[in-house]
């Protein structure tokens, strides 16, 4: 049985591991956080697809047990008229329904039930370096230990400490916006249950849902120049809405009203993107998730592509003949529908239409790809005549 280092307990990490376990590999997670809740400020919704990837690595009650679903999106414009009210997603099948939950609420689902499944996450294990033998690949760690297996995966997000062992070149960039994220139980803007309103504000689109128990998720991305570093790491709640809500005002939304009402439940952060082409893999280590293809959040796609990437990476490694197989067939089935996002979100970002030059697969083949009892390879190779 392989044995697969897995570098970042976040969300692809974790959810790599639930795959590989489940695929008949041992795996075992290092993360460099010292508890669970690597971020616990954001929030993000988690797409049909997103969830179809839970349900086959079998672990949506998991996360069910966490946030809420949403079953249509409302749309409006900058003087608060309703454009479009209509189902997202796969409302009609409640395993699959759009799910909004703290980023931190999720990794602890998932690292919980990895611990249910007796798959060791190590907490505290910062990696220093990687060295690729021979007979294995070996992570070194800040406190001196080291591990080995046959395989390493870099699942450790947007400034992964893998990346530079594949691609030293390769780093994250300002993808043109900056995001603010806040919640608030003091304003009860309209709406109906499980709808996700999105605003066309004339400064900010702004975004926001209301949970069961009325507290209501909200978020806004401000096209612009980066905001200065050392603003975004002193930057106080009360600071982010003196800076957000003059551009709120110039419309008549529930935006600004939400915002004015959220107390120190606030936070930005800048919207960021690793250039489409990057190298993602190199002898036994691969890249996953944010560290080899994070996209700019205006797509809502980026937690439900790292559990995609889990679960097609199990099943190319379980259906591969070798390894070396099944990290490019990994490569071949991803690539294309990640790039995609990056380019379609990036312009969504930066208010431009770059057209992808990455075609996005249907839902029925992504469907397929995620399908826990179809063999990738077999049908790859039915697929090259």
């Amino acid at each position: 049985m392989a044995r697969v280092l897995v570098i970042g307990g976040g969300i692809a990490g974790t959810a790599a591991a639930l795959a590989l376990h489940k695929a008949g590999f041992e795996a075992a997670v290092h993360e460099a956080h010292p508890d669970s809740a690597e971020d616990i400020g954001a929030f993000l919704t988690l797409a049909s697809n997103g969830m179809r990837a839970l349900a086959q690595l079998d672990a949506s009650a998991a996360v069910t047990a966490f946030g809420f679903p949403l079953t249509s999106l409302r749309v409006m414009d900058d003087t608060g008229t309703e454009l479009a009210h209509a189902p997202m997603g796969e409302a009609s099948d409640p395993l699959l329904r759009y799910r909004c939950l703290r980023r931190g609420d999720l990794n602890t689902a998932l690292q919980a039930e990895a611990a249910r499944r007796g798959i060791t996450v190590r907490h505290g294990a910062r990696l220093v370096s990687v060295e690729d033998g021979p007979d294995g690949v070996t992570a070194h760690f800040t406190d001196g230990t080291t591990a080995t297996g046959d395989l390493l995966i870099g699942a450790d997000g947007l400034n992964s400490a893998v990346r530079p062992s594949i691609s030293p070149g390769t780093r994250p960039f300002y993808a043109g916006q900056y995001v603010f994220y806040g919640y608030t139980r003091a304003a009860s803007p309209p709406g109906t249950d499980a709808c996700i309103t999105m605003v066309r504000g004339s400064g900010a689109a702004f975004g926001y849902a209301v949970s069961p128990d009325g507290e209501t998720y909200w978020f806004a991305r401000v096209t612009g120049d980066p905001l200065p570093a050392e603003e975004l790491a002193q930057g106080t709640p009360a600071h982010w809405r003196d800076l957000l809500l003059p551009l709120l005002r110039k419309d008549t939304t529930p935006a600004a009203d939400l915002v004015a009402a959220t107390g120190d439940d606030l936070m930005v952060t800048h919207a960021t993107e690793i250039p489409t082409g990057a190298p993602w893999r190199s002898g036994r280590t691969l890249l996953i998730g944010d560290a080899a293809h994070a996209a700019s959040p205006a797509t809502g796609q980026g937690a439900s592509v790292a559990l995609e990437d889990a679960v097609v990476l199990a099943k190319s490694l379980r259906d591969a003949p070798d390894a070396d197989a099944a990290l490019a067939l990994y490569e071949t089935l991803r690539r294309p529908r990640v790039e995609h996002n990056i380019t379609v979100s990036g312009s969504t970002s930066r208010g431009t239409h770059t057209p992808s030059a990455a075609a996005r697969p249907s839902d029925e083949d992504l469907a397929r790809l995620l399908d826990w009892g179809g063999d990738l390879w077999a049908e790859r190779q039915v697929e090259k005549g």
